[in-house]
């Protein structure tokens, strides 16, 4: 399974809300509502926040075993 976890922490930690990832920096609220309610994202959504974010991969998601 897919934790999105770190991605709330890196946009915590450079103080990003949700609502300026969508409106300021461009990501569509549904794929923003898709990511807080755990669904999956393609891999392009996941190189975007990389991009808007400045961070890598491992910043936005991870791997856990269940």
């Amino acid at each position: 399974m897919l934790s999105y976890e770190p991605l709330f922490k890196t946009m915590e930690r450079k103080s990003i809300t949700g609502y300026q990832l969508i409106e300021k920096l461009g990501l569509s609220r549904r794929t923003y509502y898709r990511i807080k309610s755990g669904n999956h994202v393609n891999t392009v959504t996941i190189m975007l926040l990389c991009q808007l974010l400045d961070c890598e991969v491992q910043d936005i998601i991870k791997y856990v075993k269940k």
